[in-house]
């Protein structure tokens, strides 16, 4: 717990930092752009593949098979749920919502959470379970962002994407368990080592701009209670009545709890949706997370 709340404390840090250097124009809003842009198409890309480089045991195969479709029923389960609640919102702020019910702050916060409860077996799990958000995420989470004129523009945009090329390559390199030479696999190392502090302080240079007394509206408080409390609770309720492994419920029901992704400010930013909304719950899902986070880790051990 120590070490979550060490993490997590960390990102809010990383936030400041973002929103001290944009309220003294050190990052402008051109600056701002750029950065974002940077993230979504070299930064990301190379976490994606990054997450990837793991060993494929056939010894453990049958729990990478079992939290693999428990992660694809989430995935099935979420995006039902992103297209029939919130329809009475604004556009904007209903797609900052759908994505921000499919895509949760997993892929930054799950691994180091799962390892850090669960052990190196958990950090393994943890790989396993976010291959179907990702390619979710970068697939019917940017559809939710990117409109076109027709289905065929807009799914040649999805497909074309540089996190979706990142996710194919990501899955054939750990399937055929190709090894990548030192000096590619270390840049791409370097390249998401990045990940987590730049994505935080551009949020931060986003949160410049947002009303703190505003900060927990109704429809950010109802999407906080959906996302770390309703979601996890399906999870965990299932996984107890199909019987499964108690270390896969835990792994999974742990990554289900997860606030909000910091890509749902991002890519709001990205393509103008409601960045200051998309930041109100990021930041106010991440800080009751802490909270929760803590209750669920000591139901699930």
């Amino acid at each position: 717990m120590k070490e979550l709340v060490n993490l997590q404390l960390m990102m809010f840090l990383l936030m400041l930092v973002g929103l001290f250097l944009r309220k003294k124009d050190i990052i402008t809003a051109e600056g701002k752009k750029c950065l974002t842009d940077l993230i979504i198409d070299v930064i990301l890309p190379a976490n994606i593949i990054k997450s990837f480089l793991i060993e494929f045991n056939y010894k453990i195969l049958l729990n990478f098979l079992a939290i693999f479709l428990i992660s694809i029923g989430i995935q099935l389960f979420c995006t039902f749920l992103s297209h029939v609640l919130y329809q009475k919102e604004g556009s904007d702020r209903r797609k900052v919502l759908q994505y921000g019910i499919i895509c949760s702050n997993a892929g930054f916060l799950g691994n180091p959470i799962a390892e850090g409860v669960f052990g190196s077996m958990g950090l393994s799990l943890a790989s396993i379970y976010l291959i179907p958000q990702r390619i979710v995420m970068w697939s019917a989470g940017i559809s939710y962002f990117t409109e076109s004129p027709d289905r065929k523009t807009m799914l040649k945009k999805v497909i074309t994407h540089p996190c979706i090329i990142a996710a194919i390559l990501g899955i054939i390199l750990m399937i055929s368990q190709i090894t990548l030479p030192d000096c590619v696999e270390n840049t791409i190392t370097s390249l998401s080592n990045c990940c987590t502090a730049i994505s935080m302080v551009v949020i931060g240079t986003i949160l410049s701009d947002v009303d703190m007394k505003s900060m927990a509206d109704k429809t950010v408080l109802s999407y906080t209670v959906l996302r770390l409390i309703l979601i996890p609770a399906v999870v965990y309720v299932a996984c107890r009545m199909l019987q499964v492994d108690s270390l896969i419920t835990g792994v999974s029901t742990l990554l289900a709890a997860m606030p909000a992704g910091a890509t749902t400010a991002i890519l709001a930013s990205k393509y103008d949706g409601d960045a200051i909304f998309a930041t109100k719950c990021v930041v106010f899902s991440t800080v009751m997370s802490l909270v929760s986070t803590f209750i669920w880790s000591v139901i699930l051990l």
